[in-house]
Order: structure tokens, then C-alpha cells, then sequence
């Protein structure tokens, strides 16, 4: 009976991120674009110069970079390392190119829901900031679709809760742990019925002491926390990434000849080259979307936090988020899986980039060990800052569901932090597959108002860039 239940969930999951979600979110993105006019490519530098600016001057509760740090949170994940690798295991090399694809056009998507969230956002009772798609869907389409901004803060509280914040990344965490320090499982103990490795218990009972610590301070202290980390996790991760490409400088212009060849199905063996693309592009663009949340409404309830003027100004900053998320973390990622050739020798998930980095750190003479352990720790900090800011999301639903009850806020909390203890001991595979839905048609909701409130979107960017042409007057 369960397993049936399961393969119905399966078979949901397999139609909620196919084929029309894919292509919905794609033509929102290219939508967008053409009404913004590549904006994501001509103000690209304006809008690196406003994230070192880090405006505070405007009414909001964090910074402008404090807010894309708590979007970067929750989107820099396991995704970033296990994702990617399965993308090009099932697709190919080809996967990353069209994960470049889905960045370049969800850049724009991201701008404009981030500019949206600003231009909606509330202040609620007790003076704190409260924004994202339920109030630009209310607020701006008018409160006859208030209905579907409702939809969407329910989606957005189930994906919080029931995986992608808490079971999905403690899980990974905690694997990751015992990966390294007991992969045998030779310290166990019996629990539930089922054997566990200590090193499980004790890194779940760590990482749950540490959520409850940020999480039960709000988000100011969930920002604190994400300065810190978000930075400090990608610069990391960038710099052996960027090492192991060094090391093996060489084989670089293969890699991208052996990536955009894959991509449109060149190598692929006669007959095959049309599947071989759709493969890719199909896996590349799904994991492109899922690792940077691009149209998913999730990022603008970061954003609307900022204490930026301009919505547009946060727009840019936020938009940053994808760049940062997939062109650079999921491209060093992919780049250290293709020139190694670890996608190609039969392994999967996070044993690829394993072995990408112990091969491609080889020439150092660096101990597998070393490497592994490096993987490791990046693994803990992604799917940690994942977590908290996952919390964020889903307790900023909760709050417009309940018409801004504190008590409900707070009771949710607890309610998380006990889902984050529990979800090292979580196996079953519906759990994961009902997240995986509820994160998809979070999205439909938020498209739908990204395409009514365009009009918007563009009368704030004109705004915005008059303003920066009369100041150089």
C-alpha cells in the first residue's frame, strides 16, 4: 500500500517539475527579459556596485546585502554538490550548459519578483517588515486574487516544513558526517528498530542545539548568522573549485568543448543526438531552477526585508543571488565533475564531486581523505544556512496565513526545530517526493503574478535608471 502511494507521489513529482513547469518558468524568464530589456546583462555591473554599496538608508529591517545573503542561504544547498552531479550523470555534460540557460533568463525573473516584493511589502503591528508574492499577488493584482497569494503561503509553509528546509538537509548533513567518520557503521546503536551510526545522533543532535539557537532569534539574528557564513562557504568552495581547475588548467578548453558538444548533441551516437539534447537540456534546466529558485517566489521574501529606496535597486542586489548561486557555484561544481570525468564511471550523488575532488586535487598529493573532508564541511554549511533560511520563508507564510499571530509564528518554530531533530531517523521516500511537489507549485501562483504585474516591474526600472541618468547630470 505504501509503495503505491509512493509511485502516485512518484508519478505527481515527475509532472509537477516536467516538462510544463520547465517550459512555464523558462518563458516567464525570456517574458521578462524582453520587457526589461537584458537588463540582467546591461546593469550586471550596477548591480554588483549597489551590493558593496549595501544601502541601509531605506525602511526595512536588514541590509540590502544582509537580505541577499538570507536569500543565498537557502538556495546555496546540497544542490550545489549533489545536484549538479546528477544532473550531468543522467544528461551529460551538456546539463551545464543549459543550467548556464535557465541562470541567464532566471536572473530576470529574480529581479522582478524581488522588485515587486519591495514595492508590495507591509509593515505589520509590531513594526517588522513583511513581504513577498502573497502581498504583491493581493496587493497588486487586486484582493480578488487573494485566494491565490493564500495559495502560495501554503505551498511555501509545507515546503518549509515537511522537507527541503528540515528532513532533506539534516539528512544530507548527517550523511555527509557519517560518510567520513563512520562509513562501516561500526559505532551504532539500536533505535526505532533500526541501527544508527552514533556519528548521526551526535551530528543531529549538534546541528539541531545550533538551529534552535539562530532560528529562535528571528531574522535578525537568521541575517547575522548568514553574513557570516554565506560568504564564507561560497569563497571556500570557489577557491578549491577554482584549485582544482588550476591544477588541471589543460583539460579546461576540452571540458567546454566536451560541454557545449553535449549540449546539442554532437557526441551523441547516430540517431540519438535529439534525445541526447533533450536529456541535457531537461536535466540542466530543472536543476538550474531548482538549485537558484528563480520564479519559485521564494527569494522575495528575503528581499523584502532590505532597507533599500529603490525596488528596483533591490531588484539588482537580488538578482545577484542567481549569478552567484548557479553561473558561479554550480559552474565550479560542474567544471571539477566534467574535467575530472568522475560523472562518467559509474558512481552518483555526492560520491561524483567526491571523487572530482580527490582526482583533481591528486597532483597536490593531498590524502583522499583531505579532500573528502573538505567536501564534507561544505556540505555541512550549505545544507545548514539552507535550513535556517528555509525557516524564514515558511514561518513569513505562516504569518500571512494567520493574519500576522505571533503565537502561531512562534509555536512553528519549535515545531521546525523538532522537525530538524528528527529527520536524521526520516526514510521515507514520500516525505521527500510531497516537498519536491509543494516546492514546484509554489511556483505557478508567483508566475501567474510576475506576467500580470510586468507593467509594474517595467514603470519602476524606467524610474530607477531616470534617476541614476539625472544624478550623473
Amino acid at each position: 500500500m505504501l509503495n503505491k502511494f509512493t509511485d502516485i507521489l512518484v508519478t505527481i513529482d515527475d509532472f509537477v517539475w516536467g516538462v510544463p513547469l520547465i517550459v512555464l518558468i523558462l518563458a516567464v524568464g525570456i517574458f521578462l527579459t524582453i520587457r526589461v530589456k537584458g537588463l540582467q546583462i546591461t546593469k550586471l555591473g550596477r548591480a554588483v556596485k549597489e551590493m558593496f554599496k549595501n544601502d541601509t538608508s531605506g525602511e526595512g529591517e536588514v541590509s540590502s546585502f544582509a537580505a541577499l545573503c538570507t536569500a543565498l542561504s537557502a538556495t546555496i544547498g546540497t544542490g550545489n554538490i549533489v545536484g549538479v552531479a546528477t544532473a550531468i550523470v543522467a544528461g551529460g555534460p551538456g546539463a551545464l550548459f543549459w543550467m548556464w540557460v535557465a541562470a541567464l533568463l532566471g536572473t530576470a525573473t529574480k529581479y522582478a519578483e524581488c522588485l515587486l516584493a519591495v514595492k508590495y511589502r507591509q509593515t505589520a503591528e509590531d513594526g517588522h517588515i513583511v513581504g513577498g508574492p502573497f502581498y504583491y499577488i493581493e496587493k497588486g493584482m487586486g484582493s480578488k486574487w487573494k485566494w491565490l497569494a493564500k495559495l502560495f503561503a501554503f505551498f511555501g509553509v509545507c515546503v518549509g516544513l515537511l522537507g527541503i528546509g528540515t528532513f532533506t538537509q539534516i539528512n544530507g548533513i548527517t550523511s555527509a558526517v557519517k560518510g567520513f567518520f563512520d562509513p562501516n557503521t561500526s559505532a551504532s546503536v539500536e533505535l526505532f528498530g533500526s541501527t544508527y551510526s552514533w556519528s548521526v545522533i551526535i551530528a543531529g543532535i549538534i546541528l539541531t542545539i545550533c538551529v534552535a539557537l539562530v532560528i529562535i532569534g528571528g531574522l535578525k539574528r537568521i541575517s547575522k548568522v548568514a553574513q557570516v557564513i554565506v560568504p564564507f562557504m561560497a569563497i571556500i568552495y570557489v577557491i578549491v573549485a577554482l584549485l582544482i581547475i588550476i591544477l588541471n588548467i589543460n583539460k579546461v578548453p576540452g571540458a567546454f568543448k566536451e560541454i557545449i558538444e553535449s549540449a546539442f548533441g554532437m557526441r551523441a551516437v547516430a540517431g540519438g543526438a535529439l534525445g541526447a539534447v533533450m536529456v541535457a537540456m531537461q536535466k540542466g534546466i530543472a536543476r538550474g531552477i531548482f538549485s537558484n529558485e528563480a520564479g519559485l517566489g521564494s527569494a522575495p521574501i528575503a528581499a523584502a526585508a532590505a532597507q533599500s529606496k529603490s525596488p528596483a535597486q533591490q531588484g539588482l542586489i537580488s538578482m545577484l543571488g542567481t549569478v552567484i548561486d548557479t553561473l558561479i557555484i554550480c559552474t565550479m561544481t560542474g567544471l571539477t565533475i566534467v574535467i575530472t570525468g568522475a560523472w562518467n564511471v559509474g558512481l552518483d550523488g555526492v560520491d561524483v564531486t567526491s571523487k572530482a575532488f580527490q582526482d583533481g586535487l591528486s597532483p597536490l598529493g593531498m590524502p583522499n581523505q583531505v579532500a573528502a573532508f573538505l567536501l564534507m564541511i561544505c556540505l555541512v554549511f550549505f545544507a545548514f544556512t539552507t535550513i535556517l533560511g528555509w525557516d524564514y520563508y515558511s514561518e513569513r507564510c505562516l504569518e500571512y496565513l494567520t493574519n500576522g499571530k505571533q503565537k502561531a509564528v512562534k509555536a512553528y518554530r519549535w515545531l521546525y526545530i523538532l522537525a530538524v531533530f528528527i529527520g536524521p531517523f526520516m526514510t521515507v521516500k514520500a516525505v521527500w517526493t510531497i516537498a519536491d511537489i509543494f516546492n514546484g507549485l509554489m511556483a505557478i501562483p508567483n508566475l501567474i503574478a510576475l506576467v500580470a504585474l510586468s507593467g509594474v516591474v517595467v514603470a519602476e526600472t524606467k524610474i530607477y535608471i531616470d534617476g541614476l541618468k539625472a544624478n550623473k547630470k
